[in-house]
């Protein structure tokens, strides 16, 4: 299994959602979060960090609030926002990075 690390650490664009289940800003997130994956496919990978069971991440980045997205790319950090956004600012904010 992929560690955290390994998969920001890769040379694709990954975008990072660190979210809490409880949270509902977090679950308005999701489905603008899978429009983006459908409307870019492999051009960027996307994953979820779910803060109550994966704190180290959480707490190495600093996230004090949910969501926060974070965009990586070779371990390094392009763009990080907390809160929610529409998908026209998230995609737009991601095409910059393609």
């Amino acid at each position: 299994m992929e560690s955290f690390n390994d998969v920001i650490n890769s040379g694709q664009l990954v975008l990072a959602d660190f979210f809490a289940t409880w949270c509902g800003p977090c679950k308005a997130m999701h489905p603008v979060l899978e429009q983006l994956k459908a409307n870019l496919g492999d051009r960027i990978r996307i994953i979820k960090v779910d803060v109550d069971k994966h704190g180290i991440p959480a707490e190495t980045y600093n996230v004090q609030a949910v969501p926060t997205l974070i965009l990586f790319r070779n371990g390094q950090v392009l763009w990080r926002q907390s809160g929610a956004m529409p998908l026209n600012q998230l995609q737009a904010v991601v095409n910059q990075y393609l």
